[in-house]
């Protein structure tokens, strides 16, 4: 291996060491915990090793944000190809369902994804790939009930009522307990004829 190479390999670690760190200590003490100090003692790097990864905390958040969109993505796909037989309510009800157990079990990086405001272009043609492949899977699993809407704009409208669920469960605004309750309602409202 080149040096070039070897330092190539060392640098996309330390990148991705950086990514982790910010995150592990989000899911742990929120983003106000995560400091380019903080994150500076944590893998033991400089802060000016820090910067010379990231320009600071935002862009270090949006970073953790691009890998939750491919995290999500795959957990969505596993959920659209998983349902036995295709039949497009059980798709759609384990998609909702993954979605919902995402935003539930990684609270920090869903905020990182959808609360916090950082530089992510949604909806246009800078809008990053790990993007684009969750909403697709929103598409592709939303296409065999979507009838006569246009299959994007139905995802974006599921995808906004999953969030609301997500966030006020989140938020205690209504119970937790309910969230099986209110998915199925979901479902059964999107998938019923006419």
């Amino acid at each position: 291996m080149s040096i070039a190479a070897r330092r190539a390999r060392e640098r996309a670690q330390r990148h991705q060491l950086i990514i982790t760190a910010a995150r592990e200590l989000a899911e742990s003490e929120g983003w106000d915990a995560v400091t380019t100090r903080r994150l500076s003692e944590r893998v033991e790097y400089s802060q000016p090793v820090l910067y010379s990864h990231f320009k600071g905390k935002d862009a270090i958040v949006r970073a953790v944000a691009i890998e939750g969109f491919a995290e999500l993505a795959s957990k969505l796909r596993a959920a659209r190809t998983s349902a036995a037989g295709g039949d497009p309510k059980a798709v759609l009800r384990r998609v909702a369902t993954a979605y919902l157990d995402f935003a539930r079990t990684h609270r920090a990086l869903y905020e990182a994804m959808f609360v916090m405001p950082v530089a992510i272009p949604f909806a246009t043609e800078e809008t990053p790939e790990e993007l684009r492949a969750a909403f697709g899977e929103f598409v592709l699993a939303l296409e065999p009930v979507a009838g006569a809407h246009h299959p994007g704009i139905f995802a974006e409208v599921v995808w906004a009522a999953l969030h609301g669920l997500a966030t006020l469960a989140h938020d205690r605004r209504i119970p937790a307990e309910h969230q099986e309750a209110r998915t199925d309602l979901l479902i059964d409202h999107l998938t019923r004829p006419g």
